[in-house]
C-alpha cells in the first residue's frame, strides 16, 4: 500500500468517526428532548387527571359550600348543576332532590377537622330545626351503610329522641351506649350524611336557620 493509499483510507476512518460521533450526539439529543417532553405530558396528565378527580370527588368553592366540617355540593339534583357536580353525583350513583327544597351535608372530619374513623367515639349533637324533615345517617368510607346487628343506620326528625329543649345527643361507638347510639364496628374510616326537607313551599336555600343549626361532631376518645 502507498503512502497516498494509506493517507485516504486513515482520512476515510476519520470521517466515518466524526459522522458516527455526531450522529450519536443528535441520537443522544432528540432522546433528551423525547423523554423531557413525556416527562412534561406526564406531569399535565397526572396533574389534570388529579385536579379533576378532586374536583369531582371534594368539590371546591364554586361547588360546594361549608358549614363547620359538613361540606353541601349546592347545585346537586339542579337542571342547571355544573358538570362537575353531575359527575359527583353519577359517580355516587344517588339521585338527589335539587337543593332548593333538600340539602345534603357531608362530614368526614369531626368539627376539629380530624378524620372520623371508627376507632374512635363521637359525639353528634344538633337541635330540632322546626318547619323540616331531617336524617343523621352514617356510612363507611365508600358511601356504604355498616353492617349491624341492630339494622340501625341512622336517626330522622322521627326517630330521634329529643331532649325537653329541642335539642339532641347521637353517640357513635363501637360499643352500645343509652340513648341515640349509632352502632360503627370496625368501618374504618366513616362519613356522616345530615339530610334536610323542606316541609313548606320556601326554598331551603335561603332559610338562615339550616345552617345555624348544624350539628357539631366531638371526638370523646380513641
Amino acid at each position: 500500500m502507498t503512502a497516498l493509499s494509506a493517507l485516504r483510507s486513515l482520512t476515510s476512518l476519520n470521517f466515518m468517526s466524526f459522522t458516527l460521533h455526531r450522529l450519536k450526539k443528535r441520537l443522544a439529543l432528540l432522546v433528551a428532548i423525547m423523554t423531557d417532553w413525556a416527562l412534561f405530558i406526564g406531569i399535565v396528565l397526572i396533574l389534570g387527571l388529579g385536579s379533576s378527580w378532586y374536583m369531582v370527588e371534594r368539590g371546591s368553592r364554586l361547588t360546594t359550600t361549608t358549614v363547620g366540617p359538613w361540606v353541601l355540593w349546592t347545585a346537586a339534583g339542579r337542571t342547571d348543576a355544573d358538570p362537575y357536580t353531575r359527575a359527583h353525583e353519577a359517580r355516587l350513583g344517588t339521585l338527589s332532590l335539587s337543593t332548593e327544597v333538600s340539602q345534603t351535608y357531608i362530614a368526614r372530619v369531626d368539627s376539629e377537622g380530624r378524620a372520623l374513623h371508627s376507632s374512635c367515639d363521637y359525639v353528634i349533637g344538633g337541635n330540632e330545626i322546626p318547619g323540616f324533615w331531617w336524617s343523621l345517617t352514617i356510612f363507611d368510607a365508600d358511601g356504604r351503610l355498616i353492617p349491624n346487628t341492630l339494622g340501625r343506620y341512622g336517626f330522622t326528625s322521627d326517630t330521634m329522641a329529643l331532649n325537653p329543649n329541642g335539642t339532641f345527643v347521637a353517640t357513635l361507638s363501637r360499643d352500645a351506649f343509652p340513648g341515640n347510639w349509632l352502632p360503627i364496628g370496625g368501618a374504618g374510616r366513616l362519613a356522616i350524611a345530615f339530610t334536610v326537607v323542606d316541609l313548606d313551599t320556601r326554598s331551603i336555600a335561603q332559610d338562615d336557620d339550616v345552617e345555624k343549626l348544624i350539628p357539631t361532631i366531638t371526638r370523646q376518645g380513641c
